[in-house]
């Protein structure tokens, strides 16, 4: 009898094979309250990891972390009238507290324009105080109706940044740096992720915002996943909480201000976009464990004494390793959970291969062929002499290898059409890219009936456009997370 699969299939059925491998990778769970999340230690462990590549590039940047309040009082929001319009369905709001009803409502934190604006407005007298670049990492509420765990949660983890300028050039060119030196390097160098950058259209742009950029992902599905964003608010925020400075002249002036954030939904990214049916497959740089060393089998101890040699020789080589040596626990098992945790590399040895002077290394990112079937070119023996000092560069190769293939493989679903019904056909299994004069506002809505959205407009070229006005501006269509 042919042995039961682990997950659901992608093929059979995508949501099942997610929700499968959730649970069975032991990445997280449903909180108790509908919407929320348990984010369990093996995931928890990669998010930390995330946050502090981001956190490294964003200081890069200049900016500095700060906390602001979880609970803000709702007629913060309401003085920006389009900002509370767009959160208004999603807002969680506490009335009463300490045993009788509050004065004023609170809203649970949604985001923190408004009450980074009330900050800002205190801390910015002159022009020397400019610009004020903050960013805060924190947990956030948003109601959602349709909850899916890291994807959209009532409960994320994210980091927010708010920044304050003297002049419109620089505001913007400060939210495009965030998006590309920050958030895109990431997601390709770190993530192994292609995403696409561009503008948001009118319909998708942040409430509140004069722009929005955002860096699109394709899953394994087809489908569209936003995975950052980064928002130009021109001085809508500083007119509603008087965010001003005296410049050199002695003129009060109005800031320009931006804010920008990503959050766990790039936890979702990492699965969905990399996940096959084996479970995780994660790039290097962001895996907690990058090499497993696995005793398959030890009689009188002298195969595991060698294996704990080999983790502390690939800790010494800068490699995050670890030992599994529960021999009590069969082989195939343990190499089916690893498989399922996505550790890139795994080191077998076994009695045979310490007789041999060899250990057995397998790639996790090779572990199917194209077909589905086993990849035999996975595995390969080394001599165990060296074979620490040959995991760092294998690693490196892996990480490369991974971005290729993602980026071969969404560039192969990423087609160009001409009209919305060409559009609506391409996206049933990956992206398309129509010119946005073509397409238009009216054509957007015409796709968004059928569930397809622009998730982003692009110069002729691919990246953020100078004008979405400008000739051969690109529309990206998608259906999407």
């Amino acid at each position: 009898m042919a042995k039961a699969p682990v997950l659901t299939p992608q093929a059979e059925d995508f949501p099942r094979w997610y929700q499968d491998l959730l649970n069975k990778a032991e990445l997280a769970e449903n909180g108790p309250v509908r919407g929320t999340m348990v984010i369990r230690p093996y995931a928890y462990a990669i998010w930390e990891r995330m946050v502090s590549e981001v956190d490294a590039r964003i200081k890069a940047t200049g900016a500095e972390n700060a906390y602001f309040p979880l609970f803000i009082p709702e007629s913060y929001l309401h003085r920006e009238a389009e900002h509370v319009e767009g959160f208004s369905p999603e807002l969680a709001v506490v009335t009463h507290a300490g045993g009788k009803e509050l004065e004023e409502p609170a809203v649970v934190r949604p985001t923190s324009e408004t009450v980074i604006g009330e900050y800002m407005a205190k801390w910015i007298q002159s022009y020397r105080d400019l610009p004020l670049l903050l960013n805060q990492w924190s947990n956030v509420v948003r109601w959602e109706l349709r909850p899916r765990v890291f994807l959209r949660t009532s409960e994320f983890l994210w980091q927010e940044g708010h920044t304050a300028h003297a002049t419109e050039a620089e505001a913007s060119e400060y939210a495009r740096r965030i998006l590309e030196d920050v958030y895109e390097d990431f997601m390709v160098n770190v993530l192994a992720i292609p995403v696409f950058t561009g503008v948001k259209t009118a319909a998708e742009r942040f409430a509140g915002a004069d722009d929005t950029l955002a860096c699109e992902a394709m899953m394994r599905d087809g489908k569209a996943l936003q995975m950052g964003t980064s928002h130009s608010l021109g001085q809508n925020f500083s007119r509603v909480f008087d965010i001003s400075y005296s410049d050199p002249e002695g003129a009060q002036q109005l800031c320009w201000t931006t804010s920008w954030g990503v959050s766990t939904r790039m936890m979702g990214g990492l699965i969905m976009g990399h996940g096959d049916d084996l479970g995780l497959r994660l790039p290097p740089k962001v895996a907690e464990v990058q090499a497993v060393v696995t005793v398959v089998r030890d009689s009188d101890g002298s195969v595991t004494d060698a294996a704990r040699r080999l983790e502390q020789e690939l800790c010494d080589a800068g490699v995050r390793a670890r030992l599994d040596d529960r021999v009590d626990t069969p082989f195939g098992r343990r190499a089916t959970d690893w498989e399922l945790k996505g550790v890139p590399v795994r080191l077998e040895l076994g009695p045979r291969d310490l007789e041999e002077g060899q250990v057995t290394v397998a790639r996790r990112d090779l572990a199917l062929d194209s077909d589905g079937s086993r990849n035999p070119a996975s595995k390969a023996a080394l001599p165990l002499d060296g074979a620490a000092r040959a995991v760092p560069g294998l690693l490196e190769e892996i990480q490369a290898t991974m971005l290729e293939a993602a980026t071969a493989a969404r560039d192969a679903a990423t087609v160009d059409v001409d009209g919305v019904a060409e559009a609506l056909e391409a996206t049933r299994s990956g992206f398309a890219r129509i010119p946005w004069k073509r397409l238009g506002t009216e054509g957007e809505r015409e796709l968004a009936e059928s569930a397809v959205t622009v998730r982003c407009l692009q110069a002729e070229g691919g990246g953020l456009p100078a004008s979405i006005d400008d000739e051969g501006v690109v529309a990206l269509v998608a259906r999407s997370y």
